[in-house]
């Protein structure tokens, strides 16, 4: 076994906290939506909006982060390998074989990866941005020409859909994060120490 530094401390601290508030926003969320009462509507409404606009500005700074260090490059999209790490997370994994990918600090994600964290930034995260603005801007804008064009109830609609695909992306992440490493949280510490332990 040796040890890999595969992440940074800015990029651990910005997982961590993205996650910390993605989660307050879930939960406030469903609290605005009578999804349960273990919070009061005008304190969940308070709540979600702060943690809102921490995360828009969290990812304000981590976009300006990865373009200065050139780390944008690792969310790429790429085509070469896609089949063969599709083929093993399919059937492989089940039967012992080699990962078909080996994480390195300049290619930290497989082609899979690549392709779930672009579709996150380059789909998920604007629409949640966009829609939530809209929402938390309304009384600005509904007496304006928008207003006529954009009725409340389709960016409320854009809103929830694009929460219940960020669901489905959660749900996928910590699934394959929790179970397809050796021992099966060694994904989960490698973003709390930074660093990955490679067999040789």
């Amino acid at each position: 076994m040796s040890k890999v530094r595969i992440f940074t401390l800015f990029e651990r601290f910005w997982h961590w906290a993205q996650t910390i508030l993605i989660f307050g926003l879930l939960f406030t969320g469903l609290a605005l939506h009578g999804s349960h009462g273990l919070m009061a509507y005008d304190t969940a409404l308070k709540v979600h909006i702060v943690m809102a606009l921490s995360l828009i500005g969290l990812w304000a700074f981590a976009i300006f982060w990865h373009v200065v260090t050139g780390e944008w490059r690792q969310y790429v999209p790429t085509h070469r390998g896609l089949p063969a790490v599709m083929l093993y997370y399919a059937h492989g994994i089940f039967s012992g074989e080699a990962k078909p990918f080996v994480t390195s600090p300049s290619s930290k994600h497989n082609p899979l990866q690549r392709l779930a964290y672009f579709g996150f930034k380059a789909a998920i995260a604007p629409a949640l941005w966009v829609s939530g603005l809209l929402l938390l801007t309304y009384a600005a804008w509904k007496g304006t020409f928008m207003g006529d064009l954009l009725p409340l109830a389709w960016v409320a609609y854009a809103h929830v859909a694009a929460t219940f695909a960020l669901m489905v992306f959660l749900i996928g992440h910590i699934y394959m994060a929790s179970t397809t490493g050796h021992p099966w949280y060694a994904y989960l510490k490698s973003m709390v120490t930074g660093y990955q332990e490679e067999r040789k």
